[in-house]
């Protein structure tokens, strides 16, 4: 497999562990299953689900930098990377949250990060 698709994958894989790292704890709060846990176990909890993000995150940009023989320049792997994190985030809220409700202004935030991956992907020689 071609090592930008492997990235990708690997980045989407890493940013739903990190979804679930950083805000399932809200979702387990709200449907009370840790309602009367302690902080320090919600932290220590979020930590191991992180350290899973990490054992895909550190392969993709690994595989996927340029200065590694990948396809990919830094800053193109920090805006995709940011982009990925975005839609894993908007599916995960919207699975979880069902009430949550995206207005225009997010909209239109969603927009311009996607200009921000096309500027960023852009030739500029």
């Amino acid at each position: 497999m071609k090592p930008a698709i492997v990235t990708v994958i690997l980045l989407i894989i890493s940013n739903v562990f990190m979804t679930l790292a950083w805000y399932g704890h809200l979702k387990l709060q709200s449907s009370g299953v840790s309602s009367n846990w302690p902080l320090y176990a919600v932290i220590l909890i979020s930590w191991g689900i992180a350290l899973v993000e990490y054992v895909f995150m550190i392969p993709a940009n690994r595989i996927g930098f340029d200065g590694n023989g990948g396809p990919y320049s830094l800053v193109q792997l920090k805006v995709m990377q940011e982009c990925i994190t975005l839609v894993v985030f908007t599916v995960f809220t919207m699975i979880a949250f069902n009430g949550t409700h995206f207005g225009w202004n997010h909209i239109l935030a969603f927009v311009l990060l996607i200009g921000a991956v096309y500027l960023v992907f852009m030739d500029n020689k």
